[in-house]
């Protein structure tokens, strides 16, 4: 049995900052500063390693910009999930994948704790069968550790996985512990073609 396991965002999902704070803020000055300052690293990278909690977050935010735009911040926070398209061509690719190989289908991604409590919200995460989410199990990706633990988790061996994520360095990381690669760059039929040439040796 083969298995393929995809990162989440920028891969199953646009995550584009400037199109969720424009759901909620018109003014362009506010909503650069707010695009700024709400997806700062600073907090994400905290939030993907389950460091900080969202409350915090919201807090440091607010910190940052004026009062009037206290109320913008927590709608972009909590919301932010539901304003998340999916990546064109990916529902269809992972249908293919299971339909026409019988092949289980995981996710992999640095994400929040808030998020994980979501996960089930996300129509596209119907279709896989499981998830882990850095946060929650206190590891991030580049590190090894967390390719491991997801081969733990859904029982896998890590030479009949193939790893999709559209960081570099994430992939490398997989490739080390002994996985296929692939580094996503927003084409899903190429990248369909590569999975059906995996899947099909």
């Amino acid at each position: 049995m083969k298995y393929v396991i995809f990162d989440f965002g920028q891969v199953l999902v646009h995550f584009e900052p400037s199109y969720i704070v424009g759901k909620y803020v018109d003014d362009p000055v506010d909503a650069a500063r707010l695009t700024h300052v709400a997806f700062d690293r600073l907090y994400w990278d905290a939030l993907d390693a389950g460091t900080v909690t969202d409350a915090e977050v919201v807090d440091a935010i607010k910190a940052r910009v004026p009062e009037r735009l206290g109320g913008a911040v927590e709608q972009i926070y909590y919301n932010w999930i539901y304003n998340i398209p999916e990546m064109e061509g990916m529902r269809e690719l992972i249908l293919h994948i299971k339909q026409a190989y019988g092949v289980p289908v995981f996710v992999l991604s640095n994400i929040s704790t808030y998020f994980a409590a979501h996960a089930h919200e996300i129509p596209i995460l119907d279709l896989v069968d499981g998830c882990v989410f850095s946060a929650v199990c206190g590891m991030i990706k580049p590190n090894p550790d967390i390719f491991v633990h997801a081969c733990q988790t859904f029982g896998l061996d890590p030479a009949s996985c193939i790893f999709v994520d559209d960081k570099p360095e994430n992939v490398h990381a997989a490739k080390a512990l002994g996985m296929r690669g692939y580094v996503f760059d927003g084409d899903a039929d190429k990248l369909r073609v590569h999975l059906d040439q995996f899947l099909s040796e």
